[in-house]
């Protein structure tokens, strides 16, 4: 079995196509089928089925699908971690991260490590944080950032870094609304502290899809509350989801730190039972880690990264510059 032989089995189960494949792989169409049928009869399996032109994936290409993908990442990262040696002069880091951090302190920390390292190419994957875990387990990622506690047990070696409080979002110009009892505008909510997750009983929700952490959380705990979240749009990115309430169509639950800059929304805290109790605020929130592969040895290119990321943290916090509703964790960098 050949590299080769896995990457265009790869890019014709990715397209479904063998002369598209082989245009993108710049090689000949004769000579790419040939290399699948060597694959095919070395591991006595038929990977495609080509009925009437229709490629599909045999249940034995189903099976080699995704130990292919991640048998050419961990080649590819061992490339790369070779060329590394050289000094961090070149190099690579594909990472992870949620909405809310992309929209967040992100961006310094990329610009603190690019400027420390510019001959480091960075690839950044924006998603929801269940989304994240399974790319990195593919070896489609270097590191991620995800919420705590995964699901599934998946072969992460986790460092919690920060703690996001979250917050119920909703229209900068709406007032008043009794808890619990649905307003003649539906995003309205009281105008208070906080609100308790009873008072979402009965209020437009407009909800993430599936694949955002955000989504699980928000349904599990109104159901602990015993009642079902009443979605008015479901199945948006973070970006849409915001728009979505500025224009009034529902409220949602989000970090807080994604609110800054968006003067049509305003955040108020989401507590736990009935709320504070003698100046204490048991705010909903949740924790960020850096994640990484068990199996796999964090890359130099990698490990740099992890270490400006929590240098800028513990930075940023001496200096109480971090976003609104963020706590580091780390105390070091």
């Amino acid at each position: 079995m050949q590299l080769q032989q896995l990457a265009y089995f790869v890019a014709v189960a990715e397209v479904r196509h063998f002369t598209q494949a082989a245009e993108a792989l710049h090689v000949a169409q004769p000579s790419l089928s040939k290399q699948i049928r060597a694959l095919e009869a070395e591991l006595g399996a038929s990977l495609f089925s080509r009925a009437r032109g229709n490629i599909t994936l045999t249940p034995a290409g189903e099976a080699l699908l995704p130990l292919a993908k991640r048998i050419l990442a961990d080649v590819d990262t061992a490339r790369l971690e070779v060329q590394e040696l050289a000094g961090l002069r070149r190099g690579r880091v594909r990472l992870g991260a949620t909405p809310s951090l992309c929209a967040g302190l992100l961006g310094d920390v990329l610009r603190r490590f690019h400027d420390a390292y510019p001959g480091i190419q960075i690839i950044v994957e924006e998603g929801g944080s269940r989304d994240l875990v399974r790319e990195l387990t593919r070896g489609s990622l270097d590191l991620a950032l995800v919420i705590l506690p995964l699901h599934g047990d998946p072969p992460l070696e986790t460092t919690p870094i920060l703690r996001e409080h979250l917050v119920v979002a909703s229209p900068a110009g709406n007032a008043g609304g009794e808890p619990g009892r649905p307003s003649r505008e539906p995003a309205q909510v009281p105008r208070r502290s906080y609100l308790r997750i009873e008072d979402l009983r009965n209020r437009p929700m407009v909800m993430f899809r599936s694949g955002y952490d955000l989504r699980e959380a928000t349904i599990t705990a109104c159901r602990d509350a015993g009642f079902e979240p009443r979605f008015a749009v479901e199945g948006g990115e973070m970006d849409a989801v915001l728009r979505f309430v500025e224009a009034g169509l529902g409220v949602a639950v989000v970090p807080s730190m994604v609110l800054a800059g968006r003067p049509g929304l305003r955040g108020t805290a989401l507590v736990l039972g009935d709320g504070p109790r003698r100046g204490h605020h048991p705010e909903l929130q949740r924790t960020i880690a850096l994640a990484h592969r068990k199996d796999v040895e964090p890359t130099h290119a990698a490990r740099a990264f992890q270490d400006t990321l929590e240098t800028f943290l513990v930075e940023a916090a001496l200096a109480g510059s971090l976003p609104a509703g963020v706590e580091a964790l780390v105390t070091h960098g």
